[in-house]
């Protein structure tokens, strides 16, 4: 059973930069596939960021630029760094982990980007 706990979530204003964490715990955190997933207010979760456990990094095109994805597997965390954020950028922003076949969920931290 992995355990995933998201921090960082706030208030800012537009152009301004926030930091979210994700740390694990319950797995060879080395050896996860982890991302970040969104989902705004009546929409649907969408895909934001991934980092495999290579390094590799994938971002969606609406944050590509002003987002950056990283991981340190020594504190089993993984980062993502906001900056440029837009109103649009408001959500509750969930981390997502797949190990050994399965996947996990975080409980989510609110980003809220005023105009």
């Amino acid at each position: 059973q992995v355990q995933l706990v998201e921090s960082g979530g706030g208030l800012v204003q537009a152009g301004g930069s926030l930091r979210l964490s994700c740390a694990a715990s319950g797995s060879t955190f080395s050896r996860n596939y982890m991302d970040w997933y969104r989902q705004a207010p009546g929409k649907q979760r969408e895909f934001v960021a991934a980092i495999l456990s290579s390094g590799d990094i994938n971002y969606a095109n609406s944050v590509k630029g002003r987002f950056t994805i990283s991981r340190d597997n020594a504190k089993s965390t993984v980062y993502l760094q906001m900056s440029g954020l837009k109103p649009e950028d408001t959500a509750v922003y969930y981390c997502h982990c797949r190990t050994s076949g399965f996947e996990y969920w975080g409980q989510g931290t609110q980003v809220t980007v005023s105009s």
